[in-house]
């Protein structure tokens, strides 16, 4: 059972990206803040659930945060400062967008760039702990999913609608065979 906040004292925003491992498009994250004592019969960490469960919960989570905001980082973006800062990055513009300011970060991982004047906890695999971390988690992979795919209709032989960018062996054998698009990560080993 996931737990509802960390901090019960304070307005506590769960954050997450998506897409740091991509070899193409950017890295996309979100922060929520849900109501206390929140309670889902199925929110979990992304990744252990099924793409039509994140499309349901992407809405409850809408419909259902007292805020919540998602941002990217692009891929030129990611050459330019590299793959570490432009996941910090998209997480401070995620809370940078927030109708509401939250006092407390709960961020997934064991690495954040101290977001000015609001204190944060680092929590390894946070989003298999806290739901506001994993209604981020949603968030980030559900608008990045999607982006993903509709980039790849741009470019269908990459298969981005099935591997949203991630190194797989179509991926990367249509790199090797056309060569890199637009939206891939230079900086990045390709092949």
């Amino acid at each position: 059972m996931l737990k509802s906040y960390y901090n019960a004292d304070a307005i506590e925003a769960g954050l997450d990206e998506v897409g740091r491992g991509c070899l193409a498009g950017p890295v996309v994250a979100a922060a929520v803040i849900l109501p206390k004592n929140y309670t889902h019969p199925i929110l979990n960490d992304s990744k252990q659930l099924s793409h039509r469960q994140r499309e349901v919960l992407k809405k409850d989570i809408e419909r259902d945060a007292l805020a919540w905001a998602v941002a990217e980082v692009s891929h030129t973006d990611i050459d330019k400062i590299n793959i570490l800062k432009a996941s910090f990055l998209a997480m401070h513009r995620a809370v940078d967008a927030l109708i509401i300011r939250p006092e407390h970060l709960l961020v997934d991982g064991n690495r954040f760039v101290p977001y000015p004047m609001i204190p944060h906890t680092c929590i390894i695999k946070g989003d298999a702990h806290y739901l506001s971390i994993a209604a981020a988690s949603v968030l980030a992979k559900t608008y990045r999913d999607d982006l993903m795919t509709q980039l790849g209709l741009e470019f269908p032989a990459y298969g981005w609608a099935q591997n949203v960018g991630y190194p797989t062996l179509i991926h990367r054998e249509a790199i090797r065979q056309f060569g890199p698009t637009k939206y891939h990560r230079m900086s990045f080993r390709l092949l």
